[in-house]
């Protein structure tokens, strides 16, 4: 018996962030597929105008329902810098990179924030956002994750770096997490309310 179809699409190159929303959707029963395509990223200070752009994009050409994320590592004492250039910063400069501007600095505040937006072909996109708090560390620590993850110390995380945890332990604390959380309730919220129209 052929496999069904996944619901939705998560529009990603990245492995880690589809293993991590991999996770979540089954905790909600959504099947998850991923789609690798050359969005055209537009230049925004805004995470939910970049992702929701994304989103619209990948459904038009693909026909299929697909949810995009973009994500930001905002650092205090940099003026929020990288925020929504992350990707672009942490491939220039990467960890080391910010770690070099941090030298010295007493004031070690950041935050990460993450937009998911989803969107079905020829239909309007919904958007859904989650942050969370911290610091960033003075030296790379852990093995696990990908980007920023080694310089950023969760509030909660007990001291230890997002690189420094399971999939699950990063996932219970992240802006990722909480973003697609949000979006997964909502989604099988909408599915419930279709399922009863159809019954009555």
């Amino acid at each position: 018996m052929k496999d069904a179809e996944p619901a939705v699409y998560f529009l990603t190159e990245n492995a880690g962030k589809y293993r991590e929303a991999s996770r979540l959707a089954a905790r909600f029963g959504v099947k998850l597929g991923r789609l690798s395509f050359s969005k055209q990223e537009i230049q925004s200070n805004d995470l939910t105008e970049i992702a929701m752009h994304a989103a619209r994009q990948a459904a038009s050409e693909h026909g299929c329902n697909v949810v995009s994320e973009d994500a930001g590592f905002f650092v205090d004492a940099l003026k929020g810098f990288p925020g929504p250039y992350s990707s672009y910063v942490y491939r220039t400069l990467g960890v080391g990179g910010i770690l070099k501007l941090m030298e010295g600095v007493k004031n070690r505040r950041a935050f990460f924030k993450a937009a998911v937006a989803y969107c079905e072909p020829r239909q309007h996109a919904h958007c859904f956002t989650g942050g969370v708090g911290g610091t960033v560390s003075k030296k790379a620590r852990g093995s696990g994750g990908f980007g920023f993850d080694p310089i950023f110390i969760p509030a909660g995380g007990e001291g230890r770096t997002f690189a420094e945890m399971s999939v699950d332990e990063k996932n219970a604390l992240s802006h990722r997490s909480k973003a697609f959380g949000k979006f997964f309730l909502w989604l099988t919220s909408v599915r419930s309310r279709v399922t009863l129209r159809q019954v009555k």
